[in-house]
């Protein structure tokens, strides 16, 4: 049974507040006019008024007994009946004339059969989608609040929402558990043998999170995902299977240990249990090594950017060590031009004569031999032929300022595992151009070459519909993909049509790399390298809701009038800067560029820091737990919180255990350190069980969403602020490190991840999010907004320049809010006018420059 607590069915507050009782309770005129003829004494005339605001309030009769003492005597109060009425149950037939006379005036005629067959149609579309039996049976809530129907009970509800939702997952389970042959299903069950060395099984392994995007971390999990792969096609398994079903039962799997999942006697739900959990850690596992790939790409070209800093120290004796071995090649090529009988004191003109007669009497090809063994010798001598090309190389690199050459030194040991990681997942594009997947299929094809060039072209052969062997021919283009810089090092001028080998497979990685990065290439299968253009909905889907969705943005429909509408925008906008600029004392012209100066705070008055001292002198000192324990028990916030399943926790002290897990891990204290200050009444085991089965992201921004909304209904939120404007900003914060989203950024100065939080004007975090340093903050703006589901809802955010982007300004105005962000080098940007017929201000050019 689902716990009324976690669902929205309407029932009364724990505690009446006095604006709700104002505004909620208080019978209008008209209601106290009516009640008196329908009654014959004071206390059936209380007992109708309490059950017709009740009725308005929750949408069914509450019996009288839970109706809280204050809002009986506040509405006896407001009638102006005597103290000593009080309100209490009338007989079964008079009680029964009072809620029919309270449908009749609220228009609801009562018909259970037909109720419940509403709620019964909803609960079974909402089951083919949702699986939690709290967010069934608010759906079912939903439908009947829009179809103006009387609410039954919640047991009703709750029951009803139990059999259909059984028998809609045994559907499921009858399905996918159908699709699993018996090779398949054995190797699913090894999945559940537990080692007895290591007292874990290959189960508990699907539950690992990814590591530190090290090199040797990175190929084991590309070894991790090859197995995955080879248990199963769990996307032909789960064909037909809601998104929201999967992502369910693969939660309940998650959380549930081996042992326990042995224990399931519906073979088909635990087989089905297994598949998702393992569909969602193969589509996870792509995401990691896609992410591992781009990380460890950044550092090879940080290496590389690295090593020509170092360059740029040391090129100096390097350059003159070339030089000499230059002056060694002149030496030799003019000691093999000299001839072998020449004494060093005869005079120049006699040398001259020498070489002269020398060359003349010499064969053309004797020179030649004598001068390359010198050079050679030279060469030798300075390291080596290799050597020495590779130092000009790097020299060079420094004198173009180009650190791509030494990046293949760095890549050597990267190789093997990047062709891995291309040949274990399914590339794709998500536009017309195909150069970079293209070089990609020439790099697999060409990855036993060991020649220093490769041609740009090569014919293989594959095998072709029906088996039979097909040529293919594959090319890489590199002007259609690769920079100046790559194009220099990468091709010869005297090699027309040949690419250097060693450098081609970095520069096609890192470009793959970026395309990732950027959406332009996909990863079939992946969640966040996915195609874009797949999610997105199709035009024919979007029209019908174009009309309401304009509405709702106070947008016109039709393109002509949009433009029309931005227009009258952005000249009431440029006429209220000229109108302020004389005014505005923070705005300069400096030579014709706008200058801001910056504002200085006003120092606070004696009289405010005494009003400060006297009230942190008159407040209480309130202990955190204790702060937790009431929260949670006034509005009820760990209600959120419990099984995967959306049963009800067997746990004897739900409120006491949730509130002991968040102060544990809301503080960062640990389990351990927790449960040694709780003198034996709780373990570490059972503090971090609740953690792990009963907690999830996703529960956490239920429970502070109750918190928010709660805090909302506070008198004093109203003098702070409107809640309609919010500050988005992050705060590094330090984690462990051997985690997949920590990082180290110049910005921050330090090693760990971003806390996104949008701070309302009420001084209430809205939503938080984890992200990592070197992300453009800009995305997740637009995202805190979207998955606020508080009670206040902004239209206007303050940034910092990571908000200044061109897409979060579209999106802004195509959702309706303000997006207000610090702009970085502003006096050197255009202004434009609406239009080219606007007349511009002589005083205050800045609003109008184009």
């Amino acid at each position: 049974m689902a716990s009324i607590d976690r669902t929205a069915y309407p029932r009364f507050a724990r505690a009446v507040s006095a604006r709700e009782l104002a505004e909620v309770f208080t019978p209008s005129a008209g209601e106290v006019e009516w009640a008196p003829g329908k009654t014959q004494d004071d206390q059936h005339l209380l007992a109708l008024l309490v059950w017709l605001k009740a009725y308005q309030r929750l949408g069914y009769f509450p019996k009288l007994a839970e109706v809280p003492a204050v809002v009986a005597e506040h509405i006896r109060g407001v009638v102006g009946l005597p103290e000593g009425v009080v309100l209490t149950d009338a007989a079964e037939r008079s009680a029964k004339r009072h809620r029919s006379f309270v449908r009749q005036r609220m228009g609801v005629a009562y018909d259970a059969a037909g109720v419940r067959a509403v709620a019964a149609e909803a609960i079974r579309k909402a089951a083919q989608a949702k699986d939690n039996p709290a967010d069934l049976i608010n759906v079912a809530l939903e439908e009947l609040v829009r179809a103006r129907c009387e609410l039954p009970g919640y047991t009703t509800l709750d029951e009803l929402t139990k059999k259909i939702r059984t028998e809609v997952n045994r559907g499921f389970f009858a399905l996918v558990a159908g699709r699993v042959d018996a090779a398949a299903r054995a190797r699913l069950g090894r999945l559940l043998v537990v080692d007895p060395v290591t007292r874990r099984s290959e189960y508990d392994g699907l539950k690992d999170v990814a590591q530190a995007a090290s090199l040797g971390k990175f190929k084991g999990r590309l070894a991790f995902l090859r197995d995955l792969d080879a248990l199963g096609p769990t996307e032909s398994w789960l064909e037909g299977v809601p998104p929201g079903k999967i992502a369910h039962f693969a939660g309940e799997a998650r959380v549930t240990h081996v042992a326990d999942l042995r224990r399931v006697l519906d073979e088909d739900k635990r087989l089905t249990l297994i598949v998702s959990l393992l569909h969602t850690v193969r589509t996870g596992v792509r995401d990691d090594v896609v992410t591992m790939f781009c990380k460890r790409m950044a550092a090879i070209h940080k290496k590389g950017r690295d090593q020509l800093e170092t360059l740029r120290e040391m090129h100096r004796a390097e350059s003159e060590r070339l030089l000499g071995v230059f002056g060694d090649v002149l030496d030799g090529v003019r000691e093999a031009l000299s001839p072998a009988e020449q004494q060093p004191d005869e005079g120049a003109d006699a040398a001259v004569d020498a070489r002269e007669s020398g060359a003349a009497d010499e064969g053309q090809e004797a020179v030649a031999e004598r001068t390359g063994r010198l050079v050679l010798k030279a060469i030798q001598q300075a390291g080596g032929l290799n050597a020495l090309a590779a130092a000009h190389e790097a020299v060079s690199a420094h004198h173009g300022n180009n650190y791509l050459p030494p990046l293949e030194a760095h890549y050597r040991s990267h190789r093997s595992a990047l062709f891995t990681l291309v040949e274990s997942i399914d590339l794709e594009s998500t536009n017309a151009d195909r150069s970079v997947l293209d070089a990609v299929e020439y790099l697999q094809a060409q990855r036993g070459a060991r020649g220093a060039f490769v041609p740009n072209q090569v014919t293989v052969e594959r095998e072709g519909p029906g088996g039979a062997a097909v040529t293919v021919r594959l090319s890489v283009d590199v002007d259609a993909f690769a920079s100046a810089m790559w194009r220099k090092i990468l091709k010869d001028p005297n090699r027309p049509g040949m690419l250097v080998r060693r450098h081609l497979a970095v520069c096609v990685f890192s470009y793959l790399a970026s395309e990732l990065r950027s959406g332009d290439i996909a990863v079939a299968g992946s969640d966040s390298y996915a195609n874009l253009h797949d999610q997105l909905m199709s035009w024919e889907e979007c029209e019908p809701l174009v009309e309401k969705f304009c509405a709702e943005a106070g947008l016109p429909t039709d393109a002509a009038e949009l433009t029309s509408h931005y227009k009258r925008l952005l000249a009431k906008v440029a006429a209220g800067v000229d109108a302020g600029y004389p005014g505005n004392t923070d705005l300069v012209l400096e030579g014709g560029r706008p200058v801001l100066r910056r504002r200085k705070g006003a120092e606070r008055s004696k009289e405010a820091l005494e009003l400060e001292e006297a009230v942190h002198d008159r407040l209480p000192q309130r202990d955190l737990l204790d702060i937790l324990t009431r929260t949670a028990y006034q509005l009820g916030w760990h209600h959120h919180f419990g099984p995967a399943s959306g049963s009800d926790p067997k746990i004897k002290d739900t409120l006491g255990r949730y509130v002991l897990m968040v102060f544990t891990y809301g503080t960062l204290l640990g389990p351990a350190q927790v449960a040694a200050h709780m003198r034996g009444q709780i373990s570490a085991a059972e503090i971090a069980m609740a953690a792990n089965r009963h907690a999830t992201s996703e529960k956490v921004d239920k429970a502070s969403t109750t918190v928010i909304n709660g805090f909302n209904q506070l008198d004093i939120t109203s003098m702070w602020g409107d809640g309609k404007t919010v500050a988005a900003d992050g705060s590094q914060m330090e984690t462990w490190e051997n985690n997949l989203l920590a990082e180290s950024h110049i910005r921050y100065g330090g090693y760990g991840g971003l806390a996104y939080r949008h701070i309302s004007n009420t001084y209430v975090a809205l939503f938080s999010h984890f992200i990592p340093c070197g992300v453009w903050e800009a995305v997740y703006i637009i995202e805190g907004l979207l998955r606020n589901a508080s009670e206040i809802q902004p239209d206007t955010i303050h940034a910092d320049s990571q908000g200044q982007s061109l897409p979060g300004f579209g999106l802004a105005a195509l959702l309706g809010f303000d997006l207000l962000p610090r702009i970085r080098n502003w006096h050197d940007l255009i202004f434009y006018r609406p239009d080219p017929d606007t007349p511009t201000s002589t005083s205050t050019p800045c609003s109008a420059t184009r």
